[in-house]
Protein backbone atom coordinates (compact mmCIF):
# COMPACT_ATOMS: atom_id res chain seq x y z
CA UNK A 1 0.00 0.00 0.00
CA UNK A 2 1.19 3.78 -0.79
CA UNK A 3 1.92 5.90 1.64
CA UNK A 4 -1.20 7.80 0.47
CA UNK A 5 -3.74 5.08 0.09
CA UNK A 6 -6.29 4.91 2.22
CA UNK A 7 -7.83 1.43 4.27
CA UNK A 8 -11.03 2.00 5.42
CA UNK A 9 -12.20 -1.62 6.08
CA UNK A 10 -13.13 -3.60 9.19
CA UNK A 11 -9.77 -4.35 10.06
CA UNK A 12 -6.19 -4.27 10.14
CA UNK A 13 -7.11 -0.22 10.26
CA UNK A 14 -4.58 2.69 8.99
CA UNK A 15 -1.66 3.43 12.09
CA UNK A 16 -1.51 6.87 13.71
CA UNK A 17 1.63 7.95 13.30
CA UNK A 18 1.94 7.75 17.48
CA UNK A 19 1.61 4.22 17.30
CA UNK A 20 4.30 3.60 14.42
CA UNK A 21 6.63 5.61 16.54
CA UNK A 22 5.99 3.15 19.60
CA UNK A 23 6.68 0.54 17.39
CA UNK A 24 9.75 1.57 16.80
CA UNK A 25 11.71 2.07 20.29
CA UNK A 26 14.22 -0.37 21.37
CA UNK A 27 13.64 -3.77 22.45
CA UNK A 28 12.80 -4.26 26.26
CA UNK A 29 13.44 -7.63 28.28
CA UNK A 30 10.24 -8.77 28.45
CA UNK A 31 10.49 -10.19 32.09
CA UNK A 32 12.10 -7.23 33.25
CA UNK A 33 9.69 -4.29 35.34
CA UNK A 34 10.08 -2.14 32.37
CA UNK A 35 7.61 -4.37 30.50
CA UNK A 36 5.26 -5.50 33.39
CA UNK A 37 4.99 -1.60 33.93
CA UNK A 38 4.00 -1.25 30.35
CA UNK A 39 1.54 -4.31 30.63
CA UNK A 40 -0.17 -3.14 33.97
CA UNK A 41 -1.07 0.19 32.22
CA UNK A 42 -2.46 -1.48 29.26
CA UNK A 43 -4.36 -4.03 31.58
CA UNK A 44 -6.00 -0.85 33.27
CA UNK A 45 -6.95 0.82 29.92
CA UNK A 46 -8.66 -2.52 28.35
CA UNK A 47 -10.68 -2.82 31.78
CA UNK A 48 -12.08 0.37 31.32
CA UNK A 49 -12.94 -0.49 27.81
CA UNK A 50 -14.41 -3.76 28.27
CA UNK A 51 -16.21 -2.28 31.52
CA UNK A 52 -15.27 -4.53 34.09
CA UNK A 53 -13.33 -4.40 36.98
CA UNK A 54 -12.34 -8.26 36.22
CA UNK A 55 -9.42 -9.67 34.59
CA UNK A 56 -7.59 -9.28 31.61
CA UNK A 57 -5.79 -11.28 29.36
CA UNK A 58 -3.33 -10.62 26.86
CA UNK A 59 -2.06 -13.13 24.67
CA UNK A 60 0.12 -12.53 21.35
CA UNK A 61 -2.46 -14.20 18.72
CA UNK A 62 -5.09 -12.35 16.21
CA UNK A 63 -8.12 -12.00 17.75
CA UNK A 64 -9.29 -15.55 16.73
CA UNK A 65 -6.31 -16.89 19.53
CA UNK A 66 -8.43 -15.16 22.42
CA UNK A 67 -11.92 -16.65 20.70
CA UNK A 68 -10.36 -19.96 21.02
CA UNK A 69 -8.54 -19.47 24.41
CA UNK A 70 -11.80 -18.26 26.09
CA UNK A 71 -14.20 -20.88 24.53
CA UNK A 72 -11.37 -23.87 24.99
CA UNK A 73 -10.43 -22.98 28.58
CA UNK A 74 -13.81 -22.71 29.94
CA UNK A 75 -15.51 -26.27 27.76
CA UNK A 76 -16.13 -28.50 30.66
CA UNK A 77 -19.83 -27.64 30.15
CA UNK A 78 -22.62 -30.07 29.19
CA UNK A 79 -23.60 -28.15 25.65
CA UNK A 80 -22.85 -24.67 24.58
CA UNK A 81 -25.45 -22.16 22.33
CA UNK A 82 -23.51 -20.33 19.51
CA UNK A 83 -25.68 -17.89 17.94
CA UNK A 84 -24.81 -17.59 13.90
CA UNK A 85 -26.07 -14.36 12.14
CA UNK A 86 -22.76 -13.98 10.18
CA UNK A 87 -19.22 -15.04 9.63
CA UNK A 88 -17.57 -15.09 12.86
CA UNK A 89 -20.75 -16.45 14.59
CA UNK A 90 -20.10 -19.19 12.52
CA UNK A 91 -16.86 -18.96 13.62
CA UNK A 92 -18.05 -19.76 17.37
CA UNK A 93 -19.63 -22.34 16.88
CA UNK A 94 -16.11 -23.83 14.49
CA UNK A 95 -14.32 -23.86 17.27
CA UNK A 96 -16.77 -24.91 20.09
CA UNK A 97 -17.59 -27.55 18.36
CA UNK A 98 -14.09 -28.78 18.78
CA UNK A 99 -14.73 -28.78 22.78
CA UNK A 100 -17.66 -29.46 23.79
CA UNK A 101 -21.25 -30.68 22.08
CA UNK A 102 -22.50 -27.48 20.52
CA UNK A 103 -26.29 -26.24 19.33
CA UNK A 104 -25.63 -23.56 16.43
CA UNK A 105 -28.72 -21.11 16.46
CA UNK A 106 -28.78 -19.64 13.06
CA UNK A 107 -30.40 -17.12 11.61
CA UNK A 108 -30.01 -15.59 7.81
CA UNK A 109 -26.87 -13.50 7.55
CA UNK A 110 -27.93 -9.95 8.04
CA UNK A 111 -31.07 -10.59 9.74
CA UNK A 112 -31.59 -9.91 12.71
CA UNK A 113 -31.97 -12.22 16.15
CA UNK A 114 -34.72 -13.26 17.86
CA UNK A 115 -34.45 -13.91 21.51
CA UNK A 116 -37.55 -16.50 21.17
CA UNK A 117 -35.09 -19.06 19.13
CA UNK A 118 -31.92 -18.62 21.22
CA UNK A 119 -33.88 -19.29 24.21
CA UNK A 120 -35.42 -22.45 23.03
CA UNK A 121 -31.84 -23.64 22.19
CA UNK A 122 -30.86 -22.97 25.64
CA UNK A 123 -33.76 -23.91 27.94
CA UNK A 124 -32.93 -27.94 25.98
CA UNK A 125 -29.74 -27.71 28.15
CA UNK A 126 -27.04 -25.19 27.67
CA UNK A 127 -24.65 -24.22 30.17
CA UNK A 128 -23.42 -21.34 28.01
CA UNK A 129 -23.66 -19.14 25.32
CA UNK A 130 -21.52 -17.70 22.59
CA UNK A 131 -22.46 -14.64 20.41
CA UNK A 132 -20.87 -11.85 18.52
CA UNK A 133 -21.38 -8.00 19.74
CA UNK A 134 -20.85 -6.38 16.57
CA UNK A 135 -21.01 -9.00 13.73
CA UNK A 136 -18.65 -7.31 10.85
CA UNK A 137 -19.37 -9.62 8.39
CA UNK A 138 -23.21 -8.00 7.76
CA UNK A 139 -22.39 -4.63 9.86
CA UNK A 140 -24.94 -5.60 12.50
CA UNK A 141 -25.58 -4.74 16.37
CA UNK A 142 -26.69 -7.59 18.24
CA UNK A 143 -28.52 -7.14 21.63
CA UNK A 144 -25.41 -8.22 24.15
CA UNK A 145 -27.87 -6.59 27.44
CA UNK A 146 -30.69 -8.57 26.15
CA UNK A 147 -28.37 -11.91 25.39
CA UNK A 148 -26.96 -12.06 28.43
CA UNK A 149 -29.92 -11.41 30.42
CA UNK A 150 -31.55 -14.39 28.83
CA UNK A 151 -28.24 -16.12 29.79
CA UNK A 152 -28.55 -15.60 33.30
CA UNK A 153 -31.87 -16.58 33.34
CA UNK A 154 -30.82 -19.96 32.63
CA UNK A 155 -27.53 -19.99 34.69
CA UNK A 156 -25.70 -19.49 31.43
CA UNK A 157 -22.29 -18.47 31.54
CA UNK A 158 -21.83 -16.01 28.28
CA UNK A 159 -18.53 -15.46 26.15
CA UNK A 160 -18.50 -12.32 24.01
CA UNK A 161 -17.04 -11.89 20.54
CA UNK A 162 -16.41 -8.06 20.94
CA UNK A 163 -13.52 -8.16 18.95
CA UNK A 164 -14.84 -5.02 16.92
CA UNK A 165 -16.49 -3.28 19.47
CA UNK A 166 -14.17 -3.00 22.54
CA UNK A 167 -13.05 0.78 22.48
CA UNK A 168 -15.20 2.02 19.25
CA UNK A 169 -18.37 1.25 20.80
CA UNK A 170 -20.12 0.43 24.49
CA UNK A 171 -19.29 -2.84 25.75
CA UNK A 172 -20.27 -3.11 29.73
CA UNK A 173 -19.54 -6.47 30.62
CA UNK A 174 -19.90 -6.23 34.51
CA UNK A 175 -23.63 -3.91 34.05
CA UNK A 176 -24.81 -6.31 31.10
CA UNK A 177 -23.61 -9.22 33.12
CA UNK A 178 -21.02 -10.76 30.29
CA UNK A 179 -19.04 -13.04 31.87
CA UNK A 180 -15.86 -13.57 29.32
CA UNK A 181 -15.27 -11.09 26.10
CA UNK A 182 -12.45 -11.27 23.83
CA UNK A 183 -10.94 -8.29 21.79
CA UNK A 184 -8.58 -8.25 18.79
CA UNK A 185 -5.62 -5.37 18.52
CA UNK A 186 -6.00 -4.45 14.90
CA UNK A 187 -9.76 -3.10 15.32
CA UNK A 188 -11.51 -0.29 17.46
CA UNK A 189 -8.08 -0.07 19.12
CA UNK A 190 -6.10 1.39 16.10
CA UNK A 191 -3.05 -1.07 16.33
CA UNK A 192 -1.63 -4.10 14.42
CA UNK A 193 -2.83 -7.42 14.67
CA UNK A 194 -1.28 -9.82 16.66
CA UNK A 195 -2.61 -9.67 20.20
CA UNK A 196 -6.00 -10.62 21.74
CA UNK A 197 -6.70 -9.57 25.20
CA UNK A 198 -9.53 -11.77 26.74
CA UNK A 199 -11.56 -10.43 29.99
CA UNK A 200 -13.22 -12.45 32.83
CA UNK A 201 -15.14 -10.44 34.62
CA UNK A 202 -16.02 -12.96 37.74
CA UNK A 203 -14.35 -16.16 39.47
CA UNK A 204 -17.85 -18.32 38.70
CA UNK A 205 -16.60 -19.27 35.07
CA UNK A 206 -13.27 -21.18 36.31
CA UNK A 207 -15.68 -23.26 37.67
CA UNK A 208 -16.26 -24.68 33.20
CA UNK A 209 -12.42 -24.62 33.13
CA UNK A 210 -11.14 -27.76 31.30
CA UNK A 211 -7.52 -29.06 31.42
CA UNK A 212 -7.58 -30.21 28.02
CA UNK A 213 -7.45 -26.81 26.18
CA UNK A 214 -4.74 -26.27 24.37
CA UNK A 215 -1.06 -25.76 25.75
CA UNK A 216 -0.32 -22.15 24.45
CA UNK A 217 -4.25 -20.33 24.67
CA UNK A 218 -4.40 -22.21 28.27
CA UNK A 219 -5.97 -19.10 30.32
CA UNK A 220 -4.95 -20.40 33.66
CA UNK A 221 -1.60 -19.98 32.59
CA UNK A 222 -2.44 -16.13 31.97
CA UNK A 223 -4.10 -15.61 34.83
CA UNK A 224 -1.44 -17.00 37.14
CA UNK A 225 1.01 -14.78 35.11
CA UNK A 226 -1.05 -11.73 35.40
CA UNK A 227 -0.59 -11.26 38.76
CA UNK A 228 2.59 -10.76 38.47
CA UNK A 229 1.47 -8.15 35.32
CA UNK A 230 3.36 -10.99 32.64
CA UNK A 231 2.77 -13.06 30.35
CA UNK A 232 3.41 -17.15 29.99
CA UNK A 233 5.01 -17.13 26.93
CA UNK A 234 7.55 -14.83 24.96
CA UNK A 235 4.96 -11.56 24.01
CA UNK A 236 5.26 -9.05 20.82
CA UNK A 237 6.88 -6.66 22.66
CA UNK A 238 6.56 -3.66 19.84
CA UNK A 239 2.86 -4.50 19.81
CA UNK A 240 2.45 -3.96 23.78
CA UNK A 241 4.52 -0.97 23.21
CA UNK A 242 2.04 0.27 20.49
CA UNK A 243 -1.30 -0.73 23.18
CA UNK A 244 0.34 1.66 25.63
CA UNK A 245 0.03 4.41 22.88
CA UNK A 246 -3.29 3.30 22.08
CA UNK A 247 -4.58 3.54 25.72
CA UNK A 248 -2.88 6.96 26.29
CA UNK A 249 -5.17 8.31 23.32
CA UNK A 250 -8.20 6.90 24.30
CA UNK A 251 -7.76 8.26 27.57
CA UNK A 252 -6.69 11.99 25.98
CA UNK A 253 -9.74 11.84 23.94
CA UNK A 254 -12.15 10.54 26.35
CA UNK A 255 -13.77 6.69 26.15
CA UNK A 256 -16.99 7.95 25.79
CA UNK A 257 -16.14 11.33 22.97
CA UNK A 258 -14.21 8.21 21.15
CA UNK A 259 -17.99 6.06 21.37
CA UNK A 260 -19.11 8.57 19.75
CA UNK A 261 -16.54 9.41 17.06
CA UNK A 262 -17.11 6.30 16.07
CA UNK A 263 -21.15 6.45 16.02
CA UNK A 264 -21.10 9.59 14.30
CA UNK A 265 -19.03 8.75 11.50
CA UNK A 266 -20.93 5.57 11.09
CA UNK A 267 -24.21 7.39 11.20
CA UNK A 268 -22.81 9.82 8.47
CA UNK A 269 -22.22 6.62 6.00
CA UNK A 270 -25.65 5.35 6.53
CA UNK A 271 -27.09 9.04 6.33
CA UNK A 272 -25.21 8.99 3.02
CA UNK A 273 -26.10 5.84 1.59
CA UNK A 274 -29.89 6.47 2.46
CA UNK A 275 -29.97 9.85 0.81
CA UNK A 276 -27.82 8.55 -2.33
CA UNK A 277 -30.43 6.18 -3.28
CA UNK A 278 -28.13 2.28 -1.88
CA UNK A 279 -30.08 0.26 0.51
CA UNK A 280 -27.85 -1.01 3.62
CA UNK A 281 -27.65 -4.38 4.26
CA UNK A 282 -28.43 -5.69 7.59
CA UNK A 283 -31.66 -5.56 8.80
CA UNK A 284 -31.85 -4.53 12.50
CA UNK A 285 -35.32 -5.54 14.65
CA UNK A 286 -35.91 -3.50 17.83
CA UNK A 287 -33.58 -5.21 20.23
CA UNK A 288 -30.09 -4.77 17.42
CA UNK A 289 -29.52 -1.81 15.52
CA UNK A 290 -26.92 -1.19 12.62
CA UNK A 291 -22.85 -1.50 13.63
CA UNK A 292 -21.24 2.06 14.52
CA UNK A 293 -17.80 0.46 13.52
CA UNK A 294 -18.24 -0.67 10.12
CA UNK A 295 -21.57 0.05 7.11
CA UNK A 296 -22.41 -2.72 4.92
CA UNK A 297 -24.49 -1.65 1.68
CA UNK A 298 -26.16 -3.29 -1.21
CA UNK A 299 -24.08 -3.17 -4.68
CA UNK A 300 -26.36 -1.50 -6.53
CA UNK A 301 -27.65 -3.13 -10.08
CA UNK A 302 -25.53 -3.11 -12.75
CA UNK A 303 -22.48 -2.10 -10.55
CA UNK A 304 -20.06 -5.23 -10.18
CA UNK A 305 -17.25 -5.33 -7.11
CA UNK A 306 -14.73 -5.04 -9.39
CA UNK A 307 -15.99 -1.87 -10.90
CA UNK A 308 -16.48 -0.31 -7.35
CA UNK A 309 -13.60 -1.43 -5.39
CA UNK A 310 -11.49 -2.18 -8.07
CA UNK A 311 -11.71 1.40 -9.90
CA UNK A 312 -11.70 2.75 -5.86
CA UNK A 313 -8.08 0.96 -5.31
CA UNK A 314 -6.80 2.15 -8.85
CA UNK A 315 -7.79 5.65 -9.00
CA UNK A 316 -8.05 6.78 -5.45
CA UNK A 317 -5.87 4.79 -3.69
CA UNK A 318 -8.85 3.55 -1.15
CA UNK A 319 -9.72 0.45 -0.70
CA UNK A 320 -13.08 -1.04 1.13
CA UNK A 321 -14.17 -4.20 2.26
CA UNK A 322 -15.93 -6.48 0.18
CA UNK A 323 -18.79 -9.32 1.06
CA UNK A 324 -17.74 -12.59 2.48
CA UNK A 325 -18.76 -16.17 1.73
CA UNK A 326 -21.92 -15.90 0.12
CA UNK A 327 -22.34 -12.26 -0.10
CA UNK A 328 -19.19 -11.61 -2.23
CA UNK A 329 -20.21 -9.58 -4.68
CA UNK A 330 -23.42 -8.39 -3.47
CA UNK A 331 -22.33 -5.81 -0.97
CA UNK A 332 -19.75 -3.37 -0.04
CA UNK A 333 -18.26 -2.34 3.74
CA UNK A 334 -16.81 0.92 4.79
CA UNK A 335 -15.00 0.91 8.40
CA UNK A 336 -14.74 3.75 10.47
CA UNK A 337 -12.60 1.73 13.15
CA UNK A 338 -9.65 3.44 15.18
CA UNK A 339 -8.47 6.68 14.72
CA UNK A 340 -9.87 8.17 11.77
CA UNK A 341 -11.89 11.11 11.10
CA UNK A 342 -14.04 13.17 8.60
CA UNK A 343 -11.59 13.77 6.35
CA UNK A 344 -11.31 9.98 5.85
CA UNK A 345 -15.06 9.22 5.88
CA UNK A 346 -16.00 12.43 3.67
CA UNK A 347 -13.07 11.46 0.96
CA UNK A 348 -14.66 8.09 0.67
CA UNK A 349 -18.20 9.09 0.05
CA UNK A 350 -17.16 11.24 -2.22
CA UNK A 351 -15.12 8.99 -4.18
CA UNK A 352 -17.62 6.10 -4.25
CA UNK A 353 -20.29 8.55 -5.05
CA UNK A 354 -17.74 9.80 -8.14
CA UNK A 355 -17.93 5.92 -9.32
CA UNK A 356 -21.40 4.76 -8.35
CA UNK A 357 -22.50 8.29 -10.48
CA UNK A 358 -20.77 6.44 -13.68
CA UNK A 359 -23.13 3.94 -13.59
CA UNK A 360 -26.13 5.98 -12.65
CA UNK A 361 -26.48 4.31 -9.56
CA UNK A 362 -26.75 7.01 -7.25
CA UNK A 363 -27.60 10.18 -6.69
CA UNK A 364 -25.40 13.16 -4.79
CA UNK A 365 -25.55 12.81 -1.22
CA UNK A 366 -22.51 14.47 0.87
CA UNK A 367 -24.83 16.81 2.23
CA UNK A 368 -26.57 13.89 4.17
CA UNK A 369 -23.07 13.59 5.70
CA UNK A 370 -21.86 16.79 5.92
CA UNK A 371 -25.23 17.21 8.27
CA UNK A 372 -24.23 14.67 10.69
CA UNK A 373 -20.42 15.27 10.65
CA UNK A 374 -21.52 18.80 11.83
CA UNK A 375 -21.49 17.74 15.40
CA UNK A 376 -18.22 16.26 16.01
Amino acid sequence: MDVDDMLMIPGPVQLHSRISRAMSKQMIGHRGSKFSETMAYCVEGLKEMFGTKGDVYLITGSGTAGLEAAIASFSSVKRITCVDNGKFGDRLGRIASRYTKVDVVRFEWGKAIEIEDVEKSIAEGSEALAFVHNETSTAMLNPARELAKLAKKYDCITLMDAITSVGGDYVKMDEWGIDVAIVGSQKCLGIPPGLAAVAVSNERVWDFYNEKCPFYLDLSAYRKKAKDNQTPYTPAVSLFFALEEAVKMVREEGLENRIKRHRTLAKAVREWAKNAGLELFPQPNEISDYSNTVTAINLPEGVTDRELRGTLLREYGITISGGQEHLKGKIFRIGNMGNIGKREIVTTLAAIEDILSRFDACKPALYAAFEVLRSL
